[in-house]
């Protein structure tokens, strides 16, 4: 563990240890600059003593603390610099031990600031210049422009660094968004194959139990009075399980692989020809109207369209007492119409026991609508209980 904080100690100290050298090599080298400026006394006033070395020692060492203090920074040079040309040390101009300070105020976004503090420096300059009988061209047309050049680079200099950093923070809130969003919209498709799997498996395991139950209480009441009754009934109980497994198998290694989708049995329109077979076995009489030709459906939209069909039956099988159902799926103009219409209980004038509100007609119209489709009818009719969905034959690419 103490290793462990050694080593975070270590990368918090590297990460805070460019801008650390940085304002100290700034420090040193403003430091160094001014001090030279002293020793070459230009205009031989030989008043370079320690107090003047000591001045630029100290508008070195306010640049150590610039990032945090930034007008104080400011405002301690121009008072420096003031109170170095009150004590009449050798000139240094006054942009040199200035232009930092105003650097480092636009970059902390003092941008004002910077620009009054050049403002008065260079009032104040003009004024006791021009009191000294310096020419005005000469104050004009050199040193009042050169200084207000080198100041003017300074803040703008600051500006565009702050402008940089914020743009640099901006795209890294961008990232992070987008990598949220991303990952949002990972778990969004994780839940939505997570439901499709469950609507499939609420479909295939709740057809196969109706089936299987019906076909037990065939055999049940077969044994002994028609034995060739009751084999067939284990034999379709036998091939409902079987169905069911290769199902769950493809299932399984759906979530082992889940890049894989080829790997999930197919299932389609084609397929319905065995539901109603395994319907017929029970006793009740079915109408295939099927009239869609092979590949005229996307594949989704097939396998989705089987689905519908087989929740439909299921609850034909399971709810509704009826002795008849018709099966009819067309297209027309692009768009897939599935009807499942039985003759149960409404059709005596009751009310049909098939759920209204179930969750097997509940993940219909979730299937419907997330293809782009809708279940219309899934309740009592005239003729029983109907079951009227349409899809996009064709998904779009």
């Amino acid at each position: 563990m103490k290793t462990m904080g050694t080593l975070r100690s270590a990368a918090a100290n590297a990460r805070h240890a460019g801008p650390r050298v940085t304002d100290a090599v700034l420090a040193v080298s403003m430091a160094l600059a001014v001090a030279v400026v002293i020793l070459a006394d230009l205009e031989e006033t030989g008043r370079a003593s320690l107090p003047a070395y000591l001045f630029a020692a100290g508008f070195g060492t306010l640049l150590l603390v610039r990032r945090r203090y930034p007008l104080a920074v400011l405002v301690l040079t121009v008072l420096g610099i003031f109170t170095y040309y009150a004590l009449g040390f050798p000139p240094i101009g006054i942009s040199l031990p200035a232009v930092a300070a105003m650097y480092s105020a636009a970059e902390q976004d003092r941008t004002g600031e910077a620009a009054t503090a050049g403002a008065v420096l260079v009032a104040v300059s003009a004024y006791f210049r021009i009191s000294e009988g310096l020419p005005q061209s000469y104050l004009i047309s050199y040193e009042l422009v050169t200084n207000i050049a080198l100041m003017a680079a300074g803040i703008a200099l600051g500006v565009v660094v702050r402008m940089r950093r914020e743009t640099r923070l901006q795209q890294d809130r961008l990232n992070a968004l987008a990598a949220a969003e991303r990952v949002r919209h990972a778990e969004g498709l994780v839940h939505a194959e997570r439901m499709r799997m469950a609507r499939d498996l609420h479909d295939v395991i709740g057809h196969t139990m109706s089936v299987i139950s019906l076909h037990s209480n065939v055999a049940a009441e077969a044994i002994g009075h028609d034995d060739g009754a009751a084999s067939r009934a284990v034999e379709q109980i036998r091939a409902a399980a079987s169905e069911t497994m290769k199902e769950l198998r493809s299932t399984v290694r759906l979530l082992r692989t889940p890049h894989q989708d080829d790997l999930r049995s197919t299932v389609g329109l084609s397929g319905v020809g065995k539901l109603a077979e395994a319907a017929r076995e029970t006793g009740l009489e079915v109408d295939l109207a099927m009239s869609v030709a092979p590949g005229e459906l996307s594949i989704t939209i097939d396998a989705a369209a089987y689905r519908i069909i087989q929740e439909s039956l299921t609850n034909v099988l399971r709810h509704s007492g009826a002795s008849a159902v018709k099966i009819g799926a067309a297209v027309d103009n692009g768009v897939l119409t599935l009807e499942v219409t039985d003759n149960g209980k409404a059709a005596a004038g009751g009310t049909s026991n098939q759920p209204s509100n179930g969750h097997g007609i509940i993940g219909m119209r979730e299937r419907a609508t997330t293809l782009g489709g809708y279940v219309s009818t899934a309740g009592p009719s005239r003729d029983g209980f109907s079951v009227h969905a349409q899809l996009p034959a064709r998904l779009d690419p």
